[in-house]
């Protein structure tokens, strides 16, 4: 596995990591009928990394740089629409519709790993 890539994989694991902790942190408002108050500084870095990772994927994985793309495109969506206007359970769904194609672009980027033999075993 090249550096590019390496990185590349360690910033989606940080980008999925955030998305599923701002998701985590709006999960005990579901029932709360006022509005979601996001933080739009830390979701306009967010989706800037997102456009950023696209870039970089292009040259990578097709598969995983259309994925990128859409979750980029659904989190400027998301940020379009705050502060205040989703309701929590609608901004929790907002979120997971972004985790969707940013764990299948992490997927489009797992290398199959080799099957490690031990000196014991038969070959």
């Amino acid at each position: 596995m090249n550096s590019e890539s390496r990185q590349l994989r360690q910033t989606l694991i940080f980008l999925r990591t955030s998305f599923e902790a701002v998701q985590h942190s709006i999960a005990g408002r579901l029932d709360d009928p006022l509005p979601c108050w996001l933080d739009t500084s830390l979701l306009s870095m967010l989706s800037r990394e997102l456009y950023r990772c696209h870039e970089q994927a292009q040259l990578l994985s097709r598969d995983a740089a259309e994925q990128l793309w859409l979750a980029a495109t659904r989190c400027e969506l998301l940020l379009k629409q705050c502060p205040g206007v989703l309701s929590s359970t609608i901004c929790y769904r907002q979120l997971a519709a972004i985790l969707l194609p940013l764990n299948a672009a992490a997927a489009c980027l797992a290398l199959p790993t080799k099957k490690r033999r031990w000196p014991w075993q038969r070959r």
